[in-house]
This record gives C-alpha cells, structure tokens and sequence, in this order.
C-alpha cells in the first residue's frame, strides 16, 4: 500500500529539554523522521522546546515551535494550521506520549480533526498500565514473573507479604526506572513504595519477584500495516536483570543465546506486538532469560514507540529504524521502500552483522556529590558511547577508549584496583566502573567462579576477559625489540591501545606505533553495511580492525580495505564523544552544521564520533562516517588514512579541543584559531597576561600548583577566593571558599584528581552580575552573535543559569564595555571562528571571568533565538571561505529569549541541590517573552538568590 492520500501535514512532538532517562536519543529519531516525511513532500509542524539540537533547527522542519510541551501550546499551533491532519508522538520518547495521551483524554484531538499515526492510544495504555499489560500476556500465553499491583501502600505491603523478597517495584507510566527499585529488605520496603506510587502520574505501582541473575535481551521490531514485521537488532545485557537497560553494558547481536530459545523470542515478541494493537510502526520488546539449561523466557515490557534503544540498534545495524518507522506510520509497507544503505534491495530484511557492537554507559556522579553511585532500576547514565570492532574484545575495548574517563582501554594502564576487599565489593554492589574492576578481579586471580557468582554475569563474557588478561601477562614477557609480530596484531586485533601495549613493555606509546607501522600492521577500515557484505553497500560508514595479511599466488601481501580514499579536499570534524554534564548535544549540533558548511564549500566531509544517540553519527549527514573513539590513535590513523587539509576542533566541545596540542604536535593543520591562541586562552596565567596588556579588567588573581603556594597566595588575595583548575569543562572543580581550612582541603582534593594542574585562584566578585557574549571573528572583523545576561548572581555556573537574550539591565556605559572587551580579546587571541567570553560585573565595571575560543554551549540557543545559522557562517570563517563581513547579519527577535536549565536531582534524592560554580544541569528549554512584566520572567527572578551555594 502506497503513501496515504489523506495525510499532507503531520505534527510532530518532540521530547524535550534533556534529562536522565530520556537524552538526545529522541532529537535523533525526530530528525530523521522529519526528513523522511519531507522526503515525501508532506508538510512537518514541531514542537519541542529544546534549543540545543538539530531538531529545532529550521531547516528541519516547514514549521519550527519552540514552545512547552503542553496541551495549551498544542492547542495554539491547531488554530495557527488547522490543515495539520495527523500527530506522530512516538518519537519523542515518554514526554510525547504523554503529551499525546493528555491531549486525546482532553479531546484535543477530535476538536480539531487530528488522526493519531504511528501508535494506537489503546496500545499505549496497554503497555503502560502494567495489570492490564499483565493480564493480556497471560491470555496470549506468553510468561511474566509473578506481580501484582498496587493502587495504595496496605495493598503494596499485602503483595510483598505474599511474594516474599526480594522484589521489584516499578511505576507505571514513567521514564528511565523513576520510581523503581529493588528490595532485598522488609524494612526498606515502605520508603520505596511510597516513593513508587508517589512518582506515578497515577498512583500505581507493579510489585514483582526479583529475577536476580537472568540475562535480559531487548529486540527491536517493525512492522507495517500489512503485518509484515521485520526484527532489527537483538541487543544482549551484559549486565543480568536488576540493572536498568539504560545503564547496563550492552552487547549487539546477542553473543550467550542458543539459536533455539533465539527463534522463539523472536516468535513471542512478534505476537506480543500483535497482541497490543494495529499499529504500523516501531517497537521495543524486553525479555529475561534463566541462565540455565533450561533458557525459560519471560517478558519484562514493551514499548509501543522509536525508544532509547533504537538509536543504538540504528546505528549498529546501519537500518535507519526511526526514518522506516515514520514512512510506515503515512501507510507504506515494508516492501515498497529501500535499504537506506545498498540502495537496491528493499527495507523488508532483517540485518545480518559482520561484527559486535558494545554500548557502554557514560555516568557523571562527580557532579553529584554524595550521590548513590549504585546501579540498579532507576537510569542514572547520562550519555553512552558504542564500539564497532570485529570480536567482543576489540568492541569492547573501542567503547571503554571512547568513554573519556583517562584510561585506555582495560587493564594496562595501571589504574585499576588492586585491593580484594575493595573488589570483591566492587563486583557485589554494581557500579559505573564495574565494566574495568572485573578485569582487576581477573588480574588479581580471583577466579572466574567467584566472579560469576557474584556478578551472574554470563561466563561467555567473563572468559573473554580472561583471554585479554592472559595476553597482556604474555606480553609483559617481551620488550619492545623481542615482541614478535604475531603476538602485536593479536593485541591490536583484541582491541588494545598502542599506549596499553607500551605500558606491558615499559615503553614509549611512539615506539608502539612505530613498530607497528614498520610491521605493515595497520588499520584497516570496514564498511557497517546491514548485510554481511552480501549486498553492495552504497554508504559510506566505517569502523577499523586489524587484519592479517592476504598473500596471493604471485607473492603480493595485502590487507584488505573497504574505506576508498578520493582525490578531493577534504575536512575532518572531531565530534563530542558522549554526552556528560558540561558538554552536551549543543556541540552535536554545532558538528552537524560545520559538517554541512564545509560541505558547501565543496569540501568532502569525513565525521569521526562515538555516541550512538545523535545526528552527527548519522549515516548520511557527512560524506564519510567513521564509528572511532575520539581517542588520539585512532584519529591519526584516519588521518593518515584521508590526508584532510585540516581538522576541525572548535566545534566538538572540549574533547576535540584537547586533542589540538597532539594535531598541532604532529603537524596536522588545525582549521581555524590556533592551538596557540587555544592553549593560551586555557592557561589561566598567560591568558590574565594578555588581558593586562591590553587593559581589560579581571579579578585579583593568582597561579598555584601546590597547597603551599595557595595558601600564600591567599594572603594576597581577598576571601572569598574562587578555585579553578585549568583545561576542564562544565566547572568542574571550581569552588568557592571562604577561609584558609576549606582552601587547603579544597586544593589537596583537586590535586589529587588532576595531578600536575594549574590552579586559578581569583578574588571572588561577591554580588556581581554574570553575562556572556559569543562572537565569530576572522582575524580582522568582530560580529557578537548575542550578548545574555544571567538571572542569578555570578558564581553559579553558566550552565546552571537562567539567561536571558538580548540583556534586560545592562546599561548602555556596560554593554559597551562588554563589546569593546569582547572585540579586543577576540583580536588578541587571532580568534578564527567562534569565541565566548563570561564576565562579571560590579559597580559598573566589567571584569573577565574567561575566554573560550570555541563554540560554546549558547551557539544553539542564540541561532535559535535570532533565526540566524550562525554555525554555518563561523565554519566557513575558519575555512578562510568567507569574512565576516561579507555577511549579511539580520538577528530577528521581538521581546526576549530565555535559556532555562534542566536539572535531573530526581535520580540523586540524597544530593545538596544548591547551585554553584561546578554544572550540574542536564538540558535546556527555551522560553520567549514579550518583556519582563512576563509572570515567568518575574518568578525567576524573584527566585535568583535562593540557589547560590559555596
């Protein structure tokens, strides 16, 4: 069945400002279901409120809302088109369903003529209402751990009295676990049901026997509405049951199932999503799978929508399941679309992967001091990084490499516990770093029994560690000159970094690499085609492996490479790694738009990223794709692979910042401002230097490196005294004291996390004014892009604060000062590109809290708020393609924006809320006012002094 003739304006809801459970996964889903609508010359309405991603950009869609997600905003956008004639909320993760939901019990729907697409209301509810989802599986016949539910706490106490512990408690109708735990003991049993009843929207719990220990398997469905159902991807826990998908180390296709039980979880997923309803669409079904002989299968849920998992299944397939799901839900079958990758056969195939991919969850608990670092049912990740190898063990060392938490892959770099107590306790209560203390155990000689024991992890998994640690033990015997080349393409072949080699030969990294190189063992780059190379794949999207080389009859030795280089320009953009506070998918999206600026430059894009859950990894957005770590060996090989003119670093935040000294080292150019002018606005010294020079003000300051040297320091400067370490994103570390105890165990504690660091100290501007500027310089011209003022008081971080664009009390002599600053620091710097700059300001005086010379965090929300693409602009500045002024600047805004953060403190209960000068926000939205007699804009400010902490 063809297009439906009846749908020719489609809304579309979005999911929102970014929070744990529920991340930039949905703007990825979004975005390629608006394309693919576009695509078929249907006219595309959002709404979604979140500034920072490519979403709500708008060239996405025909119409962009950046509004709240609220019935009375849904209401607004079906007066302004009462052509819209369908709504598509499944790609907006929970919120939209929600919303969705909300709208129809309203009516919203019928009043205007709108048709649900992509979903059945009836099959939402199913799903989310866990007695009636429990009752419906029992009828079809397919099994579920015995449960009961609980509208209040005597019935929840009855259940448990009946079950016996431990028990599962699970909310209905929530997002990322919220509200679920685990409960091993009768007196934690009343704090966490009423927590559970209390964060269901209604009040009702699903009380379950804990399954310790089975294994748990998600499978990614889609189906048209000719029933033809296609399963995409079998996703395998590492970790069993009892820890939350979203944050348990995840293995794609399942490595530990028999084909047997394999073939008939297929069987009951496919008649669970028929059971549910008539819908064409996306589906994610999970199940528990005993670890014995018996393999005895259970379903945990279902969920009726594109979910977290589908961007990953997505990317590791290379099936675009977001953009099939969107042609599906405006009635095409299967059969009538493509391989969005071979291009010449159709969308009705189940992929078939030549290699494993491993997710890995990214955690950011340091921001959340004295938070619950346990893993359980409640997602607490904040972002996930995938690695793409040919064996588990290279996967799983590519994705431990892409997590940017300074180590290099498992074991080897000798950071990993050596303590039994401290492991074995480790290993009992799961944790984030779970992932490398089993590695410790091994290497430790705990046995593999024990470890399993303790952790349930299957033993598959467990003797593919054992195998890495036995051939780092063997290669300990050697030194660099005795190592034979077998045993270096073996290491590289698993997956070990040439750094985690020198570290086994007590060597140079370089000398690593050299011998490699000398050896003919290098990278080879694979094609992530969905068909096992069965099938031609016309897209270009790579991951790197080690191979063996192939000798032909004649004596020719070779390895095959499936990545061809061309003969054009070429430009490289470094992405942003995981999500993590600090750095989130605002850097994606300023990616996305450098990828695309220097396309129209006529320059052959190559994208080199690790997060599975956004745009810029993509398979079609650049011209070539690489799934790498953004991890120093695999970048250089890539580029000596591609010969680029150039990389770009001032678009992937400060992980691809950090690596401009290695580019800059190794003689590869960097396309824009300087690694001198970048490492220079970093060191807090030299850049105070510069900004004496030429006159600008800045708070006392002074360098220190040791306690000593800060305590003195401090009898120069004033208390309070603001601490901050240099090269570090998203405040990390800055805190304010107020006395020589809190300085000195301040600034032991930071130099014992980040050794050999340049400590700023700076006189704390105690009731200061914060603002920022962001601008785009050539060298020569100067164009703010936008000037925000801060609500709260300067000292809580930017990240934190609410913001408001254009300023709404800077007086005409500050916001001369601010420009003139701004201009100067820019031109000192030989700035080429974007550069942000954060002031305080006191008695009418400007002061410079720092520079970035880089796209910062507010780039998204100030293009969004002007309608200009100032991305686009600043990337074909550094490309020396354009100056500025050869631009034609016209920012469009009636009355103001906002930039309001979003927190996740919900998943840290036992947390200190208070804000200050570390970040601690996980989104954004965006709120436009006419002027500042708006009711929000007064709460807001009424509000500003209540959250600043030390």
């Amino acid at each position: 069945m063809p297009k439906r003739k009846d749908l020719n304006s489609i809304l579309i809801i979005g999911s929102g400002p970014i929070v744990i459970g529920q991340a930039c996964e949905f703007d990825y889903s979004g975005t390629q279901a608006l394309r693919s609508l576009r695509e078929d010359g249907i006219e595309t309405i959002l709404i979604n409120s979140n500034p920072a991603t490519i979403m709500t950009d708008p060239t996405m869609a025909d119409h962009v809302y950046l509004k709240p997600l609220t019935t009375k905003s849904i209401r607004e956008i079906l007066e302004k088109h009462p052509n819209i004639d369908a709504v598509l909320p499944t790609m907006g993760g929970q919120t939209a369903l929600n919303l969705c939901i909300e709208a129809d019990t309203k009516g919203i729907w019928e009043d205007y003529g709108v048709k649900i697409i992509g979903v059945d209301i009836d099959a939402i509810n199913i799903t989310e209402d866990r007695e009636k989802f429990r009752e419906l599986m029992l009828k079809i016949g397919i099994g579920m751990a015995p449960q009961a539910t609980a509208t209040s706490f005597l019935k929840g106490k009855e259940i448990a009295q009946e079950f016996g512990f431990p028990l599962v408690i699970r909310a209905s109708y929530t997002l990322g676990g919220a509200g679920a735990s685990i409960v091993y003991k009768p007196e934690d049993f009343d704090e966490l049901l009423s927590l559970g009843l209390e964060i269901s929207p209604i009040h009702e719990v699903m009380i379950d026997k804990a399954l310790m220990g089975w294994k748990e398997y998600e499978l990614e469905l889609l189906r048209d509405k000719n029933d033809n159902v296609v399963i995409i991807c079998t996703i395998e826990n590492m970790d069993p049951m009892g820890i939350h998908t979203g944050d348990s180390i995840t293995v794609a296709p399942a490595m530990t199932l028999s084909d047997k039980t394999f073939q008939k979880m297929r069987d009951m997923a496919i008649h669970m999503m028929r059971s549910i309803g008539d819908f064409a669409g996306g589906c994610n079904v999970q199940f528990a799978v005993s670890p014995d002989e018996k393999e005895d299968i259970i379903a945990i849920e279902i969920n009726p929508r594109v979910s977290r998992s589908s961007a990953l299944a997505s990317k590791a397939t290379g099936y675009p399941i977001a953009k099939i799901a969107a042609k599906l839900a405006i009635g095409y079958n299967l059969n009538e679309l493509s391989n969005q990758i071979t291009k010449s056969t159709s969308a009705l195939f189940e992929p078939t992967l030549d290699y494993v991919i491993v997710k890995i969850p990214r955690w950011n608990f340091d921001k959340f001091e004295g938070s619950d670092r346990t893993l359980g049912l409640q997602m607490k990740s904040v972002g996930e990084v995938m690695g793409i190898g040919r064996s588990f063990q290279e996967a799983l060392h590519k994705a431990t490499q892409s997590l940017e938490i300074k180590r290099n892959g498992l074991g080897a770099d000798g950071k990993g516990y050596t303590n039994y107590d401290e492991i074995i306790s480790k290993l009992t209560i799961p944790s984030w770093d779970r992932v490398f203390v089993i590695y410790d155990a091994i290497q430790l000689g705990i046995p593999l029994s024990r470890i399993h024991e303790i952790t349930k992890i299957d033993m598959w998994f467990l003797k593919q560690y054992e195998e890495l640690y036995q051939l780092e033990k063997e290669i300990s015997n050697y030194n660099i000159e005795t190592l034979s080349k077998d045993l270096l393409l073996e290491a590289k072949q698993k997956g070990f970094a040439d750094r985690q080699i020198a570290h086994m030969l007590d060597c140079y990294e370089s000398e690593v690499y050299n011998k490699r190189v000398a050896l003919n063992i290098n990278r080879i780059y694979k094609l992530v085609d969905t068909c096992a190379a069965e099938f031609k794949a016309m897209t270009p999207y790579y991951y790197s492996t080690f191979e063996a080389e192939i000798e032909t009859p004649d004596g020719k030795r070779y390895v095959e490479n499936d990545s061809i280089v061309t003969d054009k320009k070429k430009i490289v953009v470094l992405g942003s790694g995981p999500n993590r506070i600090g750095q989130g998918i605002e850097f994606d999206y300023c990616c996305v738009h450098g990828v695309l600026a220097a396309s129209e430059c006529g320059y052959e894009t190559i994208m080199i990223n690790c997060n599975p859950e956004t745009v810029s990894t993509d398979f079609d957005i650049s011209d070539k794709l690489y799934f790498e770590p953004v991890f120093w060996e695999h970048i250089y090989d890539i580029i000596r692979h591609e010969k680029p003119e150039g990389v770009i670093v001032q678009l992937g935040g400060q992980t691809a910042l950090k690596l401009a000294e290695k580019l800059d080292k190794y003689g590869i150019k960097i396309i824009g401002t300087s690694f001198k002018a970048l490492d220079l606005a970093e060191d807090r010294g030299s850049f105070s230097n510069l900004l004496l020079e030429n006159n600008i003000p800045f708070p006392q300051f002074g360098v220190a490196e040791t306690a000593d040297e800060a305590l003195a320091l401090s009898d120069e400067l004033d208390f309070p005294l603001l601490v901050r370490p240099s090269y570090v994103l998203g405040g990390q570390g800055m805190k304010i004291v107020i006395n020589k105890e809190e300085l000195e165990a301040h600034v032991v504690d930071l130099l014992r996390k980040i050794p050999n660091n340049k400590l700023l100290l700076d006189h704390y501007l105690d009731g200061a004014i914060e603002a920022e500027a962001d601008a785009i310089c050539d060298g020569e011209d100067v164009y703010i892009i936008g000037i925000m003022e801060h609500i709260e008081p300067c000292g809580i971080h930017s990240g934190d604060s609410n913001a408001t664009l254009p300023p709404f009390n800077l007086g005409e002599f500050v916001m001369q000062q601010i420009k003139d600053h701004t201009k100067k620091i820019a031109l000192a710097l030989n700035t080429v590109g974007l550069i942000n700059i954060q002031f305080a300001i006191k008695d009418d005086i400007v002061y410079i809290i720092e520079a970035n010379p880089r796209a910062s965090r507010t780039v998204p929300f100030i293009a969004k708020a002007y309608k200009e693409p100032y991305v686009n602009y600043a990337t074909k500045v550094m490309l020396g393609e354009k100056k500025v002024k050869d631009f034609n600047f016209n920012p469009q805004l009636e009355g103001f924006a906002i930039k309001q953060p979003v927190f996740s403190f919900n998943k840290f209960p036992n947390v200190n809320k208070n804000l200050g000068p570390e970040m601690k926000s996980t989104g954004e939205s965006i709120l436009f006012i006419d002027s500042l007699k708006d009711d929000e804009f007064y709460n807001l400010y009424s509000r500003r002094k209540m959250y600043l902490s030390k």
